[in-house]
C-alpha cells in the first residue's frame, strides 16, 4: 500500500499540532492499519464521538458553578454528538453496524495520569483532554489525504479542523482558570504522558 498523500490544508493542520503541541506524529503504520479495515475504524470512531460526548456532559454535571465551562461544555457535547451522527450515517451507507463497547487503553493510559487533588484534578481533566483531542485533529487530518474516496476525506478534513479547535478550546479553559505559567508547565508534562500512551499502543484500525 502506497503512503497517504496527504493534502496541503491537512498536512498544514498535522504538522502544526506536531510541532506545537504532540511530542511525536502518528507512524504511517496507523495509516496502514486503518485503511486495511476502515469499516472497523469507522465502529470504534462512532464510540470515541459518542464518548467524548459523554465526557463534556460530565464536565458540566461535575462543575456547574463554572458557567463559561458549562457553556463551552454544552456546546462541545452536541457538537460531537453531531460528529457521532454523521459517522453513524456514513457507517449505514456501508452496512455497517455499531460495535459493543470497549475500553480504549490509549485513553485509559492517559486517564491514570489525572492527579486527584482538587485543582490538580481540574487542569489535569482540560489538559489531557485537549491532547487527547490534540492526537484525533492529527489523525483525522492524515485520513483526510490517504487512499480513500474524495467525501470520506473531505469529511476527515472537517473533522481534523474541528478536533484542532477542541484542543484549542481546553487550552483556554485551563488558562481561564490557572496561571498561565501553570497550564504551561502542566502541558509539558501532557505532551510526554500522551507520547508514552501513543507509542505503547499496537498499530490498528482504532483512532487510538
Amino acid at each position: 500500500m502506497s503512503a497517504p498523500q496527504i493534502q496541503p490544508q491537512s498536512r498544514a493542520i498535522a504538522s502544526s499540532l506536531v510541532t506545537q503541541t504532540l511530542l511525536l506524529p502518528t507512524p504511517s503504520q496507523w495509516v496502514d492499519a486503518v485503511l486495511g479495515d476502515f469499516d472497523h475504524f469507522l465502529q470504534d470512531h462512532a464510540a470515541n464521538e459518542r464518548k467524548a460526548s459523554t465526557m463534556a456532559m460530565s464536565m458540566v454535571a461535575h462543575y456547574p458553578d463554572r458557567p463559561e465551562l458549562v457553556t463551552a461544555m454544552v456546546d462541545l457535547a452536541l457538537e460531537e454528538l453531531n460528529h457521532f451522527r454523521q459517522v453513524l450515517r456514513l457507517m449505514n451507507q456501508r452496512g455497517v453496524i455499531l460495535a459493543a463497547d470497549k475500553k480504549d487503553p490509549y485513553v485509559n493510559a492517559i486517564l491514570r495520569q489525572v492527579r486527584k487533588g482538587s485543582a490538580e484534578y481540574f487542569i489535569d481533566r482540560l489538559l489531557s483532554a485537549a491532547m487527547i483531542e490534540a492526537r484525533g485533529a492529527e489523525r483525522f487530518a492524515l485520513l483526510a489525504g490517504a487512499n480513500l474516496p474524495l467525501e470520506i476525506q473531505g469529511f476527515y478534513q472537517t473533522l481534523a479542523r474541528s478536533e484542532a479547535n477542541h484542543h484549542q478550546l481546553f487550552i483556554h479553559l485551563a488558562q481561564q482558570y490557572f496561571s498561565a505559567a501553570q497550564v504551561a508547565e502542566r502541558l509539558q508534562d501532557w505532551r510526554q504522558i500522551e507520547a508514552d500512551a501513543m507509542t505503547a499502543l499496537e498499530f490498528r484500525p482504532c483512532l487510538h
